[in-house]
């Protein structure tokens, strides 16, 4: 039997809670009763939405080893004997996570940056394990709750350690890097993303530079050397204990340079030099800006010690996150359409090169690019401008549809031919009908817009009226 996650005495010690006598151990860590697995640890944190104390006694009835309550709260429940109590849930969360972290030997990777951060911690993840057990985040797990929970469920054995943090203003990495401790911290880019709350995009390269704080004396910063704000960067990373920087991306004094990517329609092959030495290797989902930010990963794997070339060959495998460039093939009329679903989120960065993706796809006779938009948030009073720019991608990757969402988008299909225009509304929902009854066999849609946008929902109508075919991971025509 392999070590439990947690014993009673470990979580006694880390918390100082008043433990009930039916908690021994457990084997995971959750704040979810949809995804609780038996044996989890329940942490009953309240959101913006819920309070988890409303599902306390679901957890329990479900499996849960345990549930971490507010002490004001105790007395509601019944399962007395197998509640954690505490004086805050939160804080006691935290205090397991800085715990996991004191115990744990692994190395660790923190990734921030404006774009690319789950798709380079999948990356990351994906190099990290063909060389030892990994942890990583889960999902977009990046910000006060979701670090901590990370920290909570990571094996006290394992090799490599990899997490995401995020933030949407100034001073909210801080915190997080300090808990996690990395031996590595990456930064991908810097971009106008959440711009709203940032003075400009120096503000938020200082934001992004506090991941350095948290370094491990003698760790190593991650830098990409294309970003203009990389030498504002690299003085966060020199202030820190950091004891070396590394450089990625395309520009002739990168560390970790580009000499060519090849992009295709089914991923990249890119040709590096890695402190001088050549290398090629092959990137499995499709995307140019993917394949510079597994530069980043080799720097990171680089810094660590651990075999480059066998992290390389691994990108081979690299899957795209859900809702992140996801390709499916649908049945429509007797022919097939494809799906990119990179509904999750969206800035101008990503949303530029989710267009690109969709210029990349080869077309067969009759078929149209179609792209699906919505709104961008937080972007401030730079948002009209932001989204009426993005007329050069979507001319340049030959879009011969646009469908919109949001008050915003119209800045575009303002800009943009009456032709490509084929609906401009307020809402996702209202596209759904619109875009199942104009896509025909040949056609390549992309869906894509800021979470709270809703773009997902066009995605799931049109897996659920067309069926998915067959994941077709980065592969069309």
């Amino acid at each position: 039997m392999s070590a439990p996650l947690w014993t009673a005495d470990e979580v006694q010690a880390a918390t100082g809670a008043r433990i009930g006598a039916g908690f021994t151990l457990a084997t995971g860590a959750s704040i979810d009763t949809r995804t609780l697995n038996s044996g989890d640890i329940y942490f009953a944190i309240k959101g913006d939405v819920h309070d988890g104390h409303s599902f306390v006694d679901a957890a329990i009835e479900k499996g849960a080893a345990a549930a971490v309550v507010a002490a004001d709260r105790a007395a509601e429940f019944k399962a007395q004997d197998r509640l954690i109590v505490v004086p805050y849930v939160l804080e006691a969360m935290r205090q397991l996570g800085r715990a996991a972290r004191f115990r744990s030997h692994a190395k660790i990777v923190a990734i921030t940056g404006s774009v690319g951060k789950t798709g380079t911690k999948e990356a990351m993840r994906l190099a990290l394990s063909r060389q030892g057990e990994t942890h990583a985040s889960v999902a977009s797990y990046n910000n006060h709750w979701g670090v901590p929970l990370t920290l909570a469920r990571m094996p006290r054995d394992v090799a490599y350690g990899v997490f995401e943090i995020g933030m949407n203003h100034t001073g909210e990495i801080l915190p997080l890097t300090a808990m996690v401790r990395p031996h590595v911290a990456v930064v991908t880019t810097i971009e106008p993303v959440h711009i709203e709350f940032f003075p400009s995009l120096w503000g938020i390269a200082d934001a992004k530079g506090e991941i350095f704080s948290g370094l491990e004396s003698g760790g190593t910063a991650v830098i990409n050397r294309d970003t203009p704000y990389f030498e504002r960067l690299r003085a966060h990373a020199l202030a820190s204990a950091a004891g070396r920087v590394v450089s990625f991306g395309e520009h002739e004094a990168a560390d970790i340079r580009a000499e060519r990517i090849i992009a295709k329609p089914d991923g990249s092959i890119v040709d590096v030099k890695i402190f001088g030495r050549p290398m090629t290797y092959r990137v499995g989902t499709a995307g140019r800006h993917i394949a510079l930010n597994s530069l980043s990963v080799l720097a990171a794997c680089h810094a660590l010690g651990v075999d480059v070339t066998l992290a390389a060959q691994a990108f081979a495998d690299l899957k795209p996150p859900v809702g992140r460039g996801e390709r499916t093939l649908l049945n429509v009329a007797g022919g097939e359409v494809l799906l990119i679903d990179e509904s999750y989120n969206a800035n101008p960065a990503s949303m530029r090169a989710a267009l690109s993706n969709l210029g990349t796809v080869e077309m067969g006779k009759g078929g149209r690019r179609i792209a699906v938009l919505g709104d961008m948030k937080e972007l401030g009073v730079s948002g009209p401008d932001l989204h009426k720019g993005l007329v050069e991608a979507v001319d340049a990757n030959r879009v011969d549809l646009v469908f919109a969402a949001g008050p915003l988008m119209k800045n575009l299909t303002d800009a943009l031919p009456k032709a490509l225009i084929a609906a401009q509304v307020e809402k996702s929902s209202e596209l759904v009908d619109a875009v199942c009854a104009a896509i025909r066999p040949g056609d390549a849609v992309t869906v894509k817009g800021s979470l709270s946008m809703q773009m997902a929902l066009v995605v799931k109508a049109l897996k659920e009226r067309f069926g998915p075919r067959e994941t077709a991971q980065a592969h069309k025509g």
